[in-house]
C-alpha cells in the first residue's frame, strides 16, 4: 500500500496559530468537588459540554502534587477534553507529560509570541467613520476585507479593521477589536488575558467571539442581536453582548 505525499516529498508543515481555547481554572484539587460542580454546569449548559478541549490552569493551587489523572478522568466523563496544563510545580509538569498532555508555564512567566501578519487586501476599503478608534502603540489598522482563511493579528495592542471580516476569517488582538463593517468570522480579543478588552462591530454575524479566553459561538448569541451594531465585554467573568449605542 503506497502513501501519497506532496510534490516536495513532505508529509506535513508546522504553522503558528492562536486557537480559541477554554481555560478551566482550578481552585480545588479535589476530584469529587470538581465532579459535583461539573455535573451542575452540565445540567445548565449541555451544549457547551460537547467534547470541548480545555486547558487546566492550576496556578491558584499551592500543591506540588495533584491527582491529575483523576481530574482528567472526571473532565472526560463530562465531555470535556483536557489537552494541556498551565502552571504547577515540576511534579505536575511531569504528570502532565506522562498523561500525554501539554504543559504551559504560569501566565506571568509566559511570553507572548508574535505571529506573522497577513498583508492587507489590495482592494479598496470601506470608508472609515470619522470617530474611528485610532491604533494605539502596538496596535494595528487593517484596511480592507479580511477574507476566508486569512488571520489578521495585533498581538500587542488594539486591532482596527476598516472593512468586513468574512466567514472563515480570524482576527486576534492583545487589546480590543474594532470592526467597521460586518463581522462574520472569528474575533478573539484580549488573547493574553486582558479582561478589559472588548469587541465592537457594526454588524454582528460572528462564528465565534472571545475575550480573554471567554467565548460564545454563533448558536449561543441572542438572535435579536444578529445583524446589529454591538459591543462585547466581560462582566463578572461572563461574556456580555449589548447593542452599541
Amino acid at each position: 500500500m503506497s502513501l501519497k505525499v506532496d510534490r516536495d516529498g513532505m508529509a506535513f508543515t508546522f504553522k503558528g496559530g492562536m486557537l480559541p481555547m477554554t481555560v478551566m481554572e482550578l481552585t480545588s484539587a479535589d476530584p469529587e468537588r470538581i465532579r459535583e460542580q461539573l455535573a451542575g454546569k452540565l445540567s445548565q449548559s449541555p451544549a457547551f459540554f460537547q467534547h470541548t478541549p480545555v486547558v487546566l490552569n492550576v496556578e491558584r493551587l499551592d500543591e506540588p502534587h495533584l491527582a491529575l489523572e483523576r481530574i482528567c478522568a472526571v473532565c472526560r466523563a463530562h465531555k470535556l477534553l483536557p489537552v494541556a496544563v498551565r502552571g504547577g510545580a515540576d511534579p505536575v509538569k511531569q504528570s502532565a507529560w506522562a498523561l500525554g498532555l501539554g504543559w504551559f508555564p504560569p501566565q506571568e512567566a509566559a511570553r507572548p509570541r508574535s505571529l506573522e501578519s497577513v498583508p492587507a487586501a489590495p482592494e479598496a476599503a470601506e470608508s472609515a467613520p470619522q470617530d474611528a478608534a485610532p491604533a494605539e502603540p502596538g496596535g494595528r489598522i487593517y484596511r480592507g476585507t479580511v477574507r476566508s482563511g486569512q488571520q489578521v493579528t495585533a498581538p500587542d495592542g488594539d486591532l482596527v479593521v476598516i472593512g468586513a471580516v468574512n466567514a472563515g476569517a480570524e482576527v486576534l488582538a492583545g487589546g480590543s477589536i474594532h470592526v467597521y463593517g460586518a463581522l462574520r468570522g472569528r474575533a478573539l480579543a484580549g488573547i493574553h488575558g486582558h479582561a478589559g478588552a472588548g469587541i465592537f462591530c457594526r454588524e454582528l454575524r460572528a462564528e465565534l467571539l472571545s475575550v480573554a479566553g471567554n467565548y460564545k459561538r454563533l448558536e449561543d448569541i441572542d438572535p435579536r442581536l444578529l445583524g446589529a451594531a454591538v459591543q462585547v465585554r466581560l462582566a463578572d467573568d461572563q461574556l456580555g453582548i449589548m447593542p452599541l449605542d
